[in-house]
């Protein structure tokens, strides 16, 4: 018997291939359930919310996978904490309804992409961590391409090329550029329900073009109309990316759905 946890995940991505088990490389993945086996003395599978790829970082991406009825959610962060490497760090642990899986159950997903536009973005603390642009952007042509991208469109000028997709609709419900603190450039922030492999650093190198003067604003309705991307920028280095969070529907907390029982009975 088993009951099914939610981490939330932190870790630097410089290190990684990304979140995914690859055939080489460090992934997030390995190292997640590296641990989880050593922790529970059998192999387990560990579901994350999203999948990033080399060098993207993350602040809160959701990680389910199942545990033993002897661990509880604070024993079960502590833990993982001990045992993961310096570079993943667990910030919360939630007990969850059975069936939760952390893809499959999340009904949006947050990244933020941040661009140093001053010289200090060479700096090795910081290269590491933004797109070192080191140059101006027209703020006010970023802020109007984003708000082109609002609402439900047909992205697959913004998709890698792959494996052919049933469709390529996603839904933008947040699409916004924000001034960083201390003249040091821009963050995009971006939600939707779902995102396509290279999907966020397509559409901020194709943004970062329009705010450069490289290409006309009209550009971004363009390819939102094209069924490929051959005539989209390149998409932005992955060094500035950032999983943020995952939205789940409320009823899938278990725990909070026992505190809720317990104030209930209390009252």
């Amino acid at each position: 018997m088993s009951r099914t946890y939610l981490a939330t995940l932190q870790f630097d991505g410089t290190g990684f291939v990304g979140w995914q088990r690859q055939p080489t490389g460090r992934s997030v993945q390995v190292e997640v359930e590296r641990v989880l086996e050593r922790l529970f003395g059998h192999r387990t599978v560990a579901h994350a919310a999203g999948r990033t790829d080399a060098g993207v970082h993350a602040e809160g991406l959701g990680v389910s996978f199942p545990a033993p009825l002897t661990w509880n959610a604070a024993t079960l962060r502590r833990a993982l904490n001990a045992l993961l490497p310096r570079d993943c760090w667990v910030s919360a642990m939630r007990l969850m309804e059975p069936g939760f899986h952390a893809r499959k159950s999340a009904l949006a997903r947050r990244y933020r992409y941040d661009i140093g536009t001053n010289d200090g973005s060479a700096s090795p603390f910081r290269r590491p961590y933004e797109w070192a642009l080191g140059r101006a952007l027209d703020v006010a042509a970023l802020r109007a391409a984003a708000k082109l991208l609002l609402g439900e469109h047909e992205f697959t000028a913004f998709a890698a090329k792959g494996e052919p997709k049933p469709h390529y609709r996603c839904r933008l419900a947040l699409s916004e550029w924000e001034l960083r603190s201390g003249e040091r450039g821009l963050s995009y922030h971006v939600e939707a329900d779902r995102f396509l492999h290279h999907m966020v650093r397509m559409l901020v190198g194709t943004m970062v073009d329009v705010g450069l003067g490289r290409r006309p604003l009209a550009d971004i309705e363009a390819l939102l109309e094209r069924g490929d991307n051959g005539d989209t920028s390149p998409p932005a280095p992955p060094e500035g990316l950032y999983f943020v969070a995952a939205t789940y529907p409320a009823e899938l907390y278990a725990d909070q759905r026992q505190e809720s029982h317990a104030a209930a009975r209390d009252g």
